[in-house]
Order: structure tokens, then sequence, then C-alpha cells
């Protein structure tokens, strides 16, 4: 049995949807940066070095400055003394919201399921 042309064209696009997800979300933090600013909706960075438990002020820095350049974190400096860098999701990177609570979800279930807690 063979696929068709249309559907295989349509699989290589979807194939293709996922890897540029995953290019962009890839990495052992950003999922936590992207959960952590999307849960109180505006974060200083101190406050999501805080919440990501094991990340250095450099990779958090790093990781930031990708979001940014993707278009899913906004940096707002603030004039106050001493300088504070506040951190939002744009429009585009509140898109991820469910993907962030979808995740939230089934990690409690898949927790209950495996070890019996939550």
């Amino acid at each position: 049995m063979e696929c068709k042309k249309e559907f295989q064209t349509d699989r290589k696009k979807e194939m293709m949807a996922v890897h540029d997800a995953m290019d962009v979300l890839n990495g052992k933090w950003k999922i936590y940066i992207i959960s952590s600013i999307c849960h109180y909706n505006k974060r200083r960075f101190t406050d999501i070095l805080n919440d990501v438990v094991g990340i250095s002020n450099k990779m958090l820095s790093k990781e930031l400055k990708e979001l940014e350049l993707n278009k899913l974190v906004e940096r707002t400096v603030l004039d106050t003394h001493p300088v504070t860098v506040q951190y939002e999701l744009t429009k585009h990177g509140k898109t991820l919201q469910t993907i962030i609570n979808n995740l939230t979800d089934w990690g409690i279930r898949h927790r209950q399921e495996v070890i019996g807690k939550s």
C-alpha cells in the first residue's frame, strides 16, 4: 500500500513544523523559563532565576536572548535605581500558554500514574 503524494507532502510539512517548534523550544531550560513568565505574566530576571532551579545567571541570560530573538519574550528595562529588567511573553509567546498548561496537567497526571504522588 502506498501513501498518496498529497499525504506525503502534508506529512512532510507537519514534520517540518514540529522540527521548527522543537528548534525554538529546544534545550534544558526554555520551557521552564516560559512557564515561569507565563504563570506570573511579568517576571524580573532574579525571579525567573529563583523559579528555575539549577540554572546559572549566564545560561538564563543566554536563553532569554534566544527567546527574544524568536519573538517569544519581550525585555523591558525599567527606570529604577538600580536598574530593573522585566520580562513578559509577547503576543506570539502567549500562544504557548495552552501548551504550557497542557504540559503541566500531563506532568501531574504522569507523576501520579508512575509513582502515585502529586
